[in-house]
């Protein structure tokens, strides 16, 4: 599975998403599922997918699906 599937499956188990759901208007409270306690959800699943842990900064800067596979690529993820 490439980094990107894995990026996408977790955004759609952690919001009930499709794929056609996943673009840059994706942003943080966009969508019921993603508040404050499915963010934390997220961000876990990312953590354990990835084999990384976020900084506190860059958990509060994800803030959208676009700006999050900037994030990770600060954590030598390559999409």
């Amino acid at each position: 599975m490439s980094n990107l599937e894995k990026y996408n499956k977790i955004f759609m188990d952690c919001f009930s998403l499709t794929e056609a759901d996943l673009n840059s208007d994706l942003k943080y409270q966009s969508i019921p599922a993603w508040d404050s306690v499915g963010h934390v959800g997220m961000i876990a699943e990312l953590e354990d997918a990835f084999d990384i842990m976020f900084e506190t900064e860059d958990i509060i800067d994800f803030n959208s699906y676009e700006k999050g596979k900037e994030l990770l690529a600060k954590y030598d993820i390559e999409f």
